[in-house]
């Protein structure tokens, strides 16, 4: 009985541990940060992972140094990084960077960055080696 309860206590506590990180990005190292990039993109909406993204990449365009860049983004959740891309774009923007010069504000560079996502994703043709693939699982049902 006292054996079960220690393991029982021993699980709960792991799993509160490995848990409380979840929803933010760890910050330890360039490839654990780009590991947690990852799998936080793959759990937002499909509305907000364009705005993670945007943000990762100005944010990690405006801090250059590993270590700082490090250090301002762990332990960040999608949406204080977002809240930190916005007001970079803010910023940027307020001091006439050309890049920005085209939006009216930030929702607006989303929308369009989102539109082109859209737009490479139903232009992909497939693949010609697929087709002259001999050994295809694609299979071609005549109709009854």
């Amino acid at each position: 009985m006292k054996r079960s309860s220690a393991v029982l206590v021993f699980i709960v506590c792991t799993l509160l541990i490995g848990c409380n990180k979840g929803q933010q990005i760890n910050g330890s190292s360039l490839k654990t940060v780009n590991r947690s990039v990852t799998s936080l993109k793959e759990r937002l909406p499909l509305d907000q992972r364009i705005e993670f993204e945007v943000s990762f990449w100005t944010v990690r365009d405006e801090i250059r140094n590993n270590k700082e860049f490090l250090d301002a983004i762990d332990g960040k959740t999608p949406e204080q990084l977002i809240e930190q891309g916005k007001e970079l774009f803010a910023k940027r923007k307020a001091a006439g960077a050309k890049d920005y010069e085209q939006f009216a504000n930030w929702d607006q560079m989303i929308a369009q960055y989102t539109q082109e996502r859209i737009d490479q994703n139903r232009k992909k043709t497939p693949d010609e080696r697929d087709k002259k693939n001999p050994h295809s699982v694609t299979y071609k049902l005549n109709p009854m």
